[in-house]
């Protein structure tokens, strides 16, 4: 690949998440010798290249005013210039601008090189010990608590290790609503990844309800949630029923079926139990 940026070319550079020593040689290399950076911020961006001595000049493109400046830049990589994108932190397109600009160079026939660079996403999972083989992105949940109970709904019968991220004044909120998809799900809560204050915490949905109850959230998190058990969810309402009844027909009571289930499929006891108030037991209870 050459070394240097090639006219008519987008590279989609990654810049650090907090810690500058993330900073790739690569990525230096090509700040310094395109044409010009689109920056989502060029003050924030400015201070990046102030430490790293870097002089090209920048271009803002951010969510306000993204739509005229893609059409701008991607005239500009048409005509030969070749052009740095990047964001505040992180790698371009992951849950900040990017996308747009992406795209139409996509479909334009503009060549796209990325410049791999530090994720919070990554990072989190990898150092989450929740399985990292398979894993669903789904950025911030919405805002508004009936739809993002909507979309929690959705996945709860996804199998694969969630990662989510979340602002410090809406933690505490997400965490209530993240118990529907089971209160001893295992989940680490990542926040202020690369920097000085960086921590990792582990355990259950529940005990991370009441960790933060007990603590102000502070800094930006990324939330790594366990997948639902296959075997759990293949369960449906009929058959988690049919378990009950089962036990019933054994004589055990309401409340230890309820536990014994809560046991083999990882659901809160307490939602069973309430499923089995709705059944007759034998002794017709």
């Amino acid at each position: 690949m050459p070394s240097d940026p090639q006219p008519g070319t987008l590279y989609v550079v990654g810049t650090p998440i907090g810690n500058l020593e993330d900073m790739t040689f690569r990525a230096v290399r090509i700040l310094q010798n395109v044409d010009a950076i689109a920056a989502e911020d060029t003050r924030h961006t400015g201070k990046l290249l102030q430490h790293f001595q870097i002089s090209t000049p920048q271009i803002s493109y951010h969510d306000h005013n993204r739509q005229s400046r893609t059409l701008e830049l991607l005239e500009r990589l048409q005509q030969g210039n070749a052009i740095a994108l990047v964001t505040d932190a992180g790698m371009p397109g992951i849950s900040d601008p990017g996308y747009e600009l992406v795209k139409a160079c996509a479909e334009a026939g503009v060549v796209v090189v990325p410049i791999p660079g530090p994720s919070a996403a990554i990072a989190a999972l990898t150092a989450s010990g929740l399985p990292c083989d398979q894993f669903v992105f789904e950025g911030f949940l919405p805002a508004k608590r009936t739809a993002r109970r909507s979309r929690l709904d959705v996945l709860k019968t996804e199998a694969r290790t969630l990662i989510f991220y979340e602002a410090p004044h809406r933690l505490r909120q997400t965490l209530q609503d993240l118990t529907l998809l089971g209160e001893e799900r295992q989940i680490a809560l990542a926040r202020e990844l690369t920097k000085l204050h960086e921590e990792i915490w582990r355990g259950t949905i529940a005990e991370a309800v009441a960790h933060y109850e007990e603590r102000e959230p502070q800094g930006e998190f990324t939330l790594v949630v366990a997948g639902g058990d296959r075997a759990q969810l293949v369960l449906s309402e009929e058959a988690l029923k049919a378990e009950l009844r089962s036990l019933f027909q054994q004589g055990v009571s309401r409340s230890e079926a309820s536990r014994q289930l809560a046991e083999q499929t990882s659901l809160p006891r307490r939602q069973l139990y309430q499923l089995a108030l709705s059944l007759p037991t034998e002794s017709g209870e």
